[in-house]
């Protein structure tokens, strides 16, 4: 049986690019090298440069060939297989990785590039489940060079509210507000890093997030994850430096942990989304807030689906392999 060439592609464009190779790099240990040879491919920019396995941090040794993504390694020509995208952020969260794939008829392991895209901008994404019996927090959307007034989101939203960049990931440029007086600078702060921000109510209550991922056509959610955070919310040092305290399984009532599996599903259904996605929530009493969508969530040794996939009772090399064996165009 001839063993399938998997690119393992890692790094991107994004402030996510130093965990996206922390994620490529756990990916690549657990891999089954019995069954794929896995080749790693750090992307920046237009530069996609296949890296020695054995090195620690990225080491390039060949050039990939867009053309019919391919390489020359050691001086013979491998044609790649298949994607396995590890990129958090752009370009391979936001659907251009993925557009480049579904042309190339290579199979990939995420969300198509339509999917992709809806999800990564949170305010279209909370659009496009408006009528999927999802709860939402209410939020007022800006757009770069816009006119808008501080008493107008207040009146909408009340406070304290969140203001976050539209289509960044791992909390970077999100601020909470409490007053009046500081909004405008925090919008200012969050259009740093993109051209949209979104500002939503602030939901007090239990912070809890999912994994959610499909085996042989069943859609399965992993354990509920609690997380409790040190800072005000579950920043970015929250998430990788070690101030918070993350709960699987959550210890929250079954009423609520119902709620939350009904809703992910829900959710992974009616976007039509691929390989192990993540989506992240308030719970208020029983009242479950939707909060957003990870479609490239983080897979380091830290991260909470690999934790989720334990709690499951399943190995992480057993866990990333399905997702591989999941890989579509």
């Amino acid at each position: 049986m001839t063993r399938k060439k998997v690119a393992l592609i890692y790094g991107g464009n994004s402030s996510e690019w130093e965990i996206s190779i922390l994620s490529g790099k756990n990916v690549a240990a657990n891999l089954d090298k019995s069954r794929y040879d896995v080749y790693e491919i750090l992307l920046h920019g237009t530069d996609w440069s296949v890296c020695d396995p054995e090195a620690e941090k990225p080491v390039p040794i060949a050039q990939v060939d867009k053309t019919d993504f391919s390489a020359v390694i050691d001086g013979r020509k491998v044609k790649f297989d298949v994607a396995f995208l590890m990129i958090h952020g752009t370009p391979g969260e936001n659907g251009l990785l993925q557009g480049y794939f579904e042309m190339m008829r290579i199979p990939f392991t995420t969300c198509s590039s339509f999917v992709s895209a809806l999800t990564f901008n949170k305010f279209s994404c909370k659009a496009f489940l408006r009528d999927a019996g999802v709860h939402l927090p209410k939020d007022y959307f800006i757009r770069r060079g816009s006119d808008w007034k501080e008493e107008t989101v207040i009146e909408r939203l009340g406070l304290p509210v969140f203001v976050k960049p539209v289509d960044d990931g791992s909390s970077f440029g999100v601020t909470k507000v409490k007053r009046i007086e500081d909004l405008r600078a925090a919008v200012d702060f969050a259009f740093e890093k993109s051209d949209g921000v979104l500002i939503e109510e602030a939901i007090s209550g239990r912070e809890v997030t999912e994994g959610v991922f499909c085996r042989k056509g069943e859609i399965i959610p992993l354990p509920i994850t609690e997380i409790v955070s040190e800072n005000e919310f579950f920043d970015y040092e929250a998430k990788y430096l070690g101030k918070s305290l993350e709960i699987c399984p959550a210890p929250i009532p079954e009423a609520v942990a119902a709620r939350v599996r009904e809703a992910s599903v829900a959710i992974y259904k009616h976007f039509g989304c691929n390989g192990v996605v993540r989506m992240d929530y308030i719970a208020d009493g029983e009242t479950v807030y939707f909060l957003e969508v990870n479609t490239v969530p983080g897979m380091t040794k830290m991260s909470l689906i690999p934790n989720q996939a334990r709690a499951a009772g399943m190995s992480v090399s057993d866990f990333i392999n399905i997702i591989l064996d999941e890989a579509r165009v």
